[in-house]
C-alpha cells in the first residue's frame, strides 16, 4: 500500500510510473486518493459529487494503458459532461441533471487512463471568480480557509491543492483556470482556442472564449495531458496545427533567450495590490537572471475595451442559459430557479440587442490584431494573475441592501432601468476589478498561462501569467519547466 506522504509527494505522471512498473496498483492509488478526499473535503468543500464505488470498480477491474493508467482525477461540475453522473453547473435549475453521453473530452481523458473520482465545486454557470453557490455552499482555499479557491474552477484547484488528486479537470471562459490556479499555488495553462475539442454536444463555448483543459502541481503533467486531448473531433469550427513535438519534450527543453514584457498597469485604472506588484517584479528579476530580455511596457491592450467586450459576451451567454433551463425544467425559468445575481445578468442580456452583442463580439478582433502587433517584437507578455490575493469567502457577494435591489429588480423585471441608469457598468467594473488581467486571453483565443511563483507574507499564494502568440503553448511549456526547476513549488504545501 501507498501511504499518505508518498501518495502527497507523486505527480499524475509518476503515480502512471509506478503503476506501468508493477509497484503499485491503480486499486491503491484510488483507496489512497478517497482517504485524503475524506480527511480534507469536510474542511475545503471541494469534491461536491463522489464517484468512489465506480472509480474502485474500474481501479479493480482495469484501466487503459495510457500515459496517466490509473491516476486519480476529479472533473469540474460544468463542461466536460460524464454520462450517468450529476451535471448541476453549480445550480439548483439542473440539481437532478444527469448527460446519457461522455463529452469528447472526457472520453480522451479516461482514454488517457485516468480515473475519474468524482465533480468538484463550481458557481453557478462558471461565472464567477469565487466558488459560493447556493446550491453546495463555498469552496474554501486549502492555504486559509476563510479565503476562496477562486473561481470558476474553485473546487478543482483546491482539490489539487489539497491533494486529493495530482491534477484536475478545469475550464477557462475568462480566467477560470487561470484564476483558481494562482489562488491555491498551481500551474494552469489555458490552451488556444480550438486546441481541445469541444463536442460532441457543442462547436464552440461561449463565442470560442472557453475552453477546457486542468490544474496541476506539476508542468508536466499539465503538458501531458494536452498531449493526450488535443485536435479537432468531428464539425469542430476551429483547427490548429498539431505542435513541433509532444508537448511534454518541451517541458525539459531550453526556451532561448526570450524577448519578456511585463506591466504592472492595472486595465481598469484601479490600484494593484502590493503583493501582486512584487509577484511581478520579482518574476522579472528571475527571468532576467535566467538570461531572457526583459522590459517593462504599457499594457498592449485597452482594459476597459476588453472589460466591455467580455461584459457584454457575460450577460448574453447568461441570458442565453437561464433560456435553455427550459429544456430541463419543462417549463420557463423563473427568478427562484437561479441565485438572484445569475437571474439579473440574464436580464441585462436581455436588454441588449443582437446589434449591440455583434458590435461587441467584432471588438475581439481589434484586440487580437493589437496583440499580434505586440508579438512581433516581444515573445511574452507578463503580468499578475490577479490585482489582488485571495479574496475572502463572502467579500464579493452582494450586501444586505445590494440584496433588496437583486430581489427588487428581478420581481418586477427592471434589467432595461438598471442598465440605464449607470449602475450596471459601476458595478461590472467592481465586479472585474480583482480579475482584469485574463479575460484578454480569451477574447484573443491566445493561450496563457498562470505560474505560482510568490506567497504573500500571510502565505497565500499569489501567481503570474504570461500570455503567448495563439497557438505557442510550446513556448509557455518551455518557460514553465525553466521556471519550476529554477523556483520550485511542488514541495509548498497548506497544512490542513
Amino acid at each position: 500500500m501507498i501511504s499518505p506522504a508518498e501518495y502527497d509527494r507523486l505527480d499524475g505522471l509518476a503515480q502512471a510510473a509506478l503503476v506501468r512498473t508493477g509497484q503499485l496498483t491503480p486499486a491503491e492509488l484510488c483507496t489512497a486518493a478517497i482517504a485524503r478526499a475524506e480527511a480534507v473535503n469536510p474542511q475545503i468543500n471541494a469534491v461536491v459529487h463522489p464517484l468512489y464505488a465506480p472509480a474502485q470498480a474500474r481501479a479493480a477491474a482495469g484501466l487503459p494503458a495510457g500515459p496517466f493508467g490509473g491516476v486519480p482525477f476529479l472533473l469540474k461540475d460544468f463542461g466536460a459532461q460524464y454520462a450517468g453522473a450529476p451535471h448541476t453547473s453549480g445550480s439548483r435549475a439542473l440539481r437532478h441533471f444527469v448527460p446519457h453521453e461522455d463529452a469528447e473530452l472526457v472520453r480522451r481523458w479516461q482514454a488517457a487512463g485516468l480515473n475519474i473520482l468524482g465533480k468538484t465545486n463550481t458557481p453557478e454557470f462558471a461565472l464567477m471568480g469565487v466558488t459560493e453557490p447556493l446550491l453546495h455552499g463555498p469552496a474554501r482555499n486549502p492555504w486559509h480557509l476563510g479565503h476562496t479557491p477562486g473561481g470558476s474552477s474553485g473546487g478543482a484547484a483546491a482539490a489539487v491543492a489539497a491533494g486529493i488528486v495530482p491534477v484536475a479537470g478545469a475550464g477557462d471562459g475568462g480566467g477560470s483556470i487561470r484564476i483558481p490556479a494562482a489562488c491555491c499555488g498551481l500551474f494552469g495553462l489555458k490552451p488556444s482556442r480550438g486546441r481541445v475539442p469541444t463536442g460532441p454536444e457543442q462547436g464552440e463555448k461561449w463565442q470560442g472564449a472557453a475552453v477546457e483543459h486542468v490544474v496541476s502541481r506539476s508542468v508536466r503533467d499539465s503538458a501531458a495531458l494536452l498531449d493526450a486531448t488535443l485536435g479537432p473531433d468531428a464539425g469542430a469550427p476551429y483547427f490548429l496545427p498539431n505542435p513541433a513535438r509532444p508537448y511534454l519534450e518541451e517541458v525539459g527543453r531550453e526556451p532561448g533567450r526570450l524577448r519578456i514584457a511585463f506591466s504592472l498597469g492595472h486595465p481598469l485604472g484601479s490600484a494593484l495590490h502590493p503583493e501582486c506588484a512584487t509577484a511581478v517584479t520579482e518574476a522579472a528579476k528571475l527571468l532576467e537572471s535566467l538570461g531572457h530580455e526583459v522590459e517593462e511596457v504599457p499594457l498592449p491592450f485597452d482594459g476597459r475595451a476588453v472589460a466591455s467586450a467580455f461584459l457584454m459576451l457575460y450577460f448574453g451567454e447568461t441570458g442565453a442559459s437561464i433560456a435553455a433551463l427550459a429544456k430541463h425544467l419543462g417549463r420557463p425559468a423563473r427568478p427562484r430557479d437561479v441565485e438572484p445575481t445569475t437571474w439579473l445578468l440574464g436580464l441585462l442580456g436581455r436588454t441588449y440587442s443582437a446589434a449591440d452583442f455583434a458590435a461587441a463580439r467584432h471588438t475581439w478582433n481589434d484586440h487580437a490584431r493589437a496583440f499580434g502587433r505586440f508579438h512581433l517584437t516581444h515573445d511574452l507578455l507578463l503580468t499578475p494573475t490577479l490585482a489582488t490575493p485571495p479574496v475572502r469567502i463572502g467579500e464579493l457577494q452582494p450586501r444586505p441592501l445590494e440584496q433588496k435591489l437583486l430581489t427588487l429588480v428581478n420581481t418586477f423585471g427592471l434589467g432595461g432601468l438598471i442598465r440605464r441608469s449607470g449602475i450596471v457598468e459601476k458595478l461590472a467594473e467592481q465586479s472585474l476589478e480583482k480579475t482584469p488581467y485574463t479575460q484578454v486571453a480569451n477574447l484573443t483565443g491566445q493561450p496563457a498561462m498562470s505560474v505560482p511563483l510568490h506567497w504573500t507574507a500571510d502565505g497565500l499564494p499569489c501567481g503570474v501569467q504570461f500570455i503567448a502568440k495563439l497557438g505557442a503553448e510550446d513556448v509557455l511549456f518551455r518557460l514553465a519547466g525553466q521556471l519550476e526547476q529554477a523556483r520550485p513549488w511542488f514541495d509548498k504545501r497548506p497544512v490542513l
